[in-house]
């Protein structure tokens, strides 16, 4: 899967992915009155609205993106009418040829790290047949627990060709508390870089391991040392736009090339008609609003590249 990744991203030239992480007050007032007048002021009426506003983003940017992140716990807080929401959304946006990366952030002792697994990225077996649950192409794992919490997910990655992105810098101010901490005079942080290039050897694609890691776009100067830590490892970065990280921020965590990262914005594209720049679009226009705002990121991130 990382080699279709690698391939969408140089078809499209657009090394991003689109955070599909809705909140209701995310949503126009249109959307989610139509899906109430159906189903009222239920779970079943949220999940709706949900389902409706992620189909028309996607409707409106596949064509420009190499794949979509949709973060698990936006549809879990609307319990099980929510996860429904959620595998229709990964469903219909590998329909599109979109690669989708489940932040799911799941990481514990190996058991559960197996079920998770095999839950996301692999087959659940029921008597004498198999089952795909969720179906993402990746999922991000939380390696606190060590390998014991991380050697399940590549082990099913194996089997089933698909791949995860390991949590090693991560974007939110208070990351520094644990990962920033000095461990035989080295960041927490670079030793599970070291950890993520291990467990990433043994499972490569063409050019780059099925093992990558998520190094926020606020931390350049971390990612420009990860990045040495990691060559073969993909660099999920969160943390642009609404978080403060641009493009220029962002050079050091791509190789030469051009490849070898792809930057995620999920409140900065999905809600894009609530900001200045796209207002002229309208609620009623959300998802052309959202088009627009995949376009400024992708020219952001090339005019840096270019520049470094």
């Amino acid at each position: 899967m990382i080699n279709k990744l690698v391939a969408n991203i140089k078809k499209t030239n657009a090394p991003i992915v689109v955070g599909l992480d809705p909140m209701l007050n995310y949503i126009p007032e249109h959307v989610q009155k139509r899906a109430f007048a159906e189903f009222g002021e239920t779970l079943e009426g949220a999940a709706e609205a949900i389902w409706q506003f992620n189909k028309e983003i996607v409707d409106k940017t596949y064509d420009l993106i190499p794949a979509v992140k949709p973060q698990i716990a936006m549809y879990e807080q609307f319990g099980i009418p929510g996860l429904v929401a959620f595998k229709k959304t990964v469903d219909y946006c590998k329909e599109k040829g979109l690669v989708v990366i489940g932040d799911i952030k799941r990481g514990d002792i190996g058991s559960t790290s197996a079920a998770y697994a095999v839950g996301h990225v692999g087959r659940v077996q029921v008597g004498s047949k198999t089952y795909v649950p969720f179906d993402e192409d990746f999922v991000t794992v939380n390696p606190y627990l060590g390998s014991d919490g991380v050697d399940p997910f590549v082990k099913v990655c194996k089997e089933e060709n698909k791949g995860i992105f390991v949590l090693v810098k991560t974007s939110n101010p208070s990351s520094g508390e644990f990962q920033d901490r000095l461990v035989d005079g080295k960041p927490l942080y670079e030793i599970v870089g070291e950890k993520v290039a291990e467990w990433g050897a043994s499972h490569m694609g063409d050019d780059y391991s099925y093992v990558g890691a998520v190094v926020g776009a606020t931390y350049p100067e971390m990612g420009k040392v990860l990045r040495k830590v990691m060559p073969k490892a993909y660099i999920l970065v969160p943390g642009y736009g609404a978080q403060g990280g641009k493009g220029k921020d962002l050079v050091h965590f791509f190789n030469e090339d051009g490849l070898g990262a792809i930057v995620n914005s999920s409140r900065g594209i999905i809600a894009a008609y609530k900001q200045e720049a796209y207002a002229k679009f309208g609620a009623e226009n959300f998802g052309e609003a959202s088009r627009a705002a995949v376009v400024d990121m992708v020219e952001d991130i090339r005019e840096s590249l270019e520049q470094r």
